[in-house]
């Protein structure tokens, strides 16, 4: 079905690969075309609990692919711009949680891939980096907005305008990575964090995201009239029954997604 992207999910889990290794994943046309598709997937899918995106080989993302942007004129790289931005936004917006699993390589686009993401975990070999004004841009895919909101306003400034890579460990350090995991754990890892979401309550995890999403774009009085909203959404819910009915007998919930 897909050319340069692999999905397969267990147990409500999809796992998201890009798989165009011989370009180190890099994001063309053919990508994010088809990313497009899957995401379209994965907004319909009502048996969706959690999604983890990786890459295929020793990058995660590399970056957009810089042949393809080499010839763009004005409006060209305002219509690349902003189609990868649109794309990102969808992925940010999916109402189950995401983990990136970054395995190498994630550098412009491919940074900016994991940063829409609600989790970010990084092998060891992981690499991150906005190099995009050595090449003459700015971050096109709302690498400027993401990144300051991630690690701060002066340490995404130096990152930005120095282009430079940084390891997973200093990754983590400045909180751009949730966790850093040896190369062969790394996708262990991200299944168990997936697991550690998806035992419980479907409805309940997927207003706790959009109450953190929304209301971080908020005053702090509106967020709080959000989550005030969305709690209350749950007491109409099975689940909600269910899973204090589980506790008050002190036996595992069975959540219908209800």
């Amino acid at each position: 079905m897909y050319q340069t992207v692999k999905y397969t999910k267990d147990a409500g889990i999809g796992i998201v690969t890009i798989n165009r290794p011989e370009a180190l994943n890099a994001l063309n046309s053919t990508v994010i075309a088809e990313l497009e598709q899957l995401v379209t997937e994965l907004e319909n899918d009502r048996e969706l609990r959690a999604v983890i995106l990786t890459g295929e080989g020793r990058s995660f993302v590399a970056g957009a692919d810089i042949g393809e942007q080499q010839p763009l004129t004005l409006d060209g790289g305002r219509r690349w711009g902003q189609r990868g931005s649109a794309l990102m936004r969808r992925i940010e917006q999916l109402e189950v949680p995401t983990i990136a699993a970054v395995n190498g390589f994630a550098l412009g686009g491919g940074c900016e891939l994991a940063l829409s993401c609600d989790i970010i975990l990084a092998s060891e070999k992981a690499k991150f980096g906005q190099p995009e004004v050595g090449l003459g841009i700015t971050p096109g895919f709302s690498g400027t907005q993401r990144l300051p909101r991630r690690v701060g306003i002066g340490k995404a400034k130096e990152l930005i305008y120095s282009g430079k890579m940084i390891k997973a460990d200093e990754a983590e350090k400045i909180g751009l990575v949730n966790a850093v995991y040896a190369p062969e754990e790394l996708m262990n890892g991200a299944m168990e964090m997936a697991k550690s979401f998806t035992k419980n309550a479907p409805i309940a995890v997927k207003y706790a995201k959009a109450c953190i999403d929304r209301g971080m774009q908020m005053d702090i009085d509106d967020g709080i009239a959000v989550e005030n909203e969305l709690f209350a959404m749950c007491f109409a819910t099975q689940d909600q029954k269910e899973g204090m009915a589980a506790f008050l007998e002190k036996r595992p919930a069975v959540f219908e997604n209800k």
